[in-house]
């Protein structure tokens, strides 16, 4: 998996590509999440939308990001999730946990109001 990361209006957009299967991955995430709040920066949208495959440890991930940014006082959304990933969020009723967006830029906008 990797993470790029670039900034829109008052977010900050991280794309990850390949497969979320945990591991390392899961550290460097908590590592830039802590940074991105060091420096101020509260509201994440992760863009899902080249994400081939993930599994319960990418979703532990995502769930522990979530938990990150709440503890800081910020706020982690998912945008652009493929069918699989969305029936695995639904499964796993983390759908309830997670907002979700169509798009990116409908993610961004929804930190405007």
């Amino acid at each position: 998996m990797k993470i790029t990361h670039s900034e829109a209006y008052n977010a900050v957009i991280l794309e990850l590509k390949g497969n979320v299967m945990g591991g390392p991955e899961a550290a460097e995430l908590n590592t830039t999440l802590h940074n991105l709040l060091e420096e101020g920066k509260k509201n994440v949208v992760v863009n899902l939308a080249d994400v081939k495959f993930m599994n319960s440890s990418g979703l532990g991930m995502l769930i522990g990001g979530l938990t990150t940014m709440k503890n800081g006082g910020g706020d982690l959304k998912l945008a652009n999730a493929t069918e699989k990933i969305q029936s695995l969020l639904i499964i796993t009723k983390l759908i309830t946990i997670f907002e979700h967006f169509e798009s990116v830029d409908a993610a961004v906008e929804s930190y405007k109001k």
